[in-house]
């Protein structure tokens, strides 16, 4: 399969999911908006991915095609993946509500899997969050579970062909560190309890290891609900 990454800034690429992508056999073109390079056509490619951004850049130059190009992909057939931003971006394009949640949540976090979640997950594991803005759940899709301020983090729509994840399932060691050091704390970080500083974090990457094999368990769910 050929896949379709959109890329919003220079210091949150695709991280793990390159490298799994790379180690399944698969081939991917990562599309760099923020260097001005715009969205690609759904028919360009067999599935899409659409990475996290900053949670205050929501009008950009590309925002307009790349909005254009989610609803496409919703209204086709083909596998679309997001995460972060980018798991917002679809579950505004589905109708869900959006907006700011109850406190800002930066770092480590344990997640609660729904009891009708669909995804192959353990009933609780910790992973990253990056966010304030939150989204309520798509209709007719299924969810993945939440935290204490959260209780919307993910779902699943469409059988499993289109995904969203707030969390931050991809990054790596590298990816991490640079992640820390470029993008803005959420708004509301510097009142909020569930917000860790950057050494907390980074003193509990044992974490990561964890976060490999839930990653490759919500790809190869993904696309084999998509096939």
């Amino acid at each position: 399969m050929h896949f379709h990454l959109l890329q919003h800034q220079p210091h949150q690429g695709p991280a793990r999911i390159a490298d799994w992508l790379t180690s399944m056999g698969h081939s991917f073109t990562i599309f760099h908006l923020y260097d001005g390079e715009l969205p690609p056509r759904p028919a360009d490619c067999d599935a899409l991915i659409i990475l996290d951004d900053h949670e205050s850049s929501q009008d950009q130059s590309w925002s307009r095609a790349e909005n254009k190009l989610i609803d496409q992909m919703l209204d086709g057939q083909k596998p679309l993946l997001g995460l972060g931003t980018g798991a917002l971006r679809i579950a505004a394009a589905l109708g869900a509500p959006v907006g700011n949640g109850s406190r800002a949540e930066a770092g480590w976090h344990k997640i609660h899997l729904a009891d009708d979640s669909p995804f192959d997950l353990p009933d609780d594991f910790t992973t990253l969050l990056w966010h304030r803005q939150v989204f309520g759940l798509p209709d007719d899709a299924l969810p993945l579970g939440g935290s204490e301020s959260s209780p919307v983090l993910g779902y699943s729509w469409d059988a499993g062909r289109v995904i969203g994840l707030s969390c931050l399932l991809h990054l790596h060691g590298s990816s991490l560190n640079e992640y820390l050091n470029d993008t803005p704390l959420p708004e509301g970080h510097d009142t909020s309890s569930a917000a860790q500083s950057r050494d907390a974090i980074l003193a509990e990457t044992s974490h990561l290891n964890d976060q490999a094999s839930l990653l490759d368990r919500v790809l190869i769910q993904w696309l084999e609900n998509a096939s």
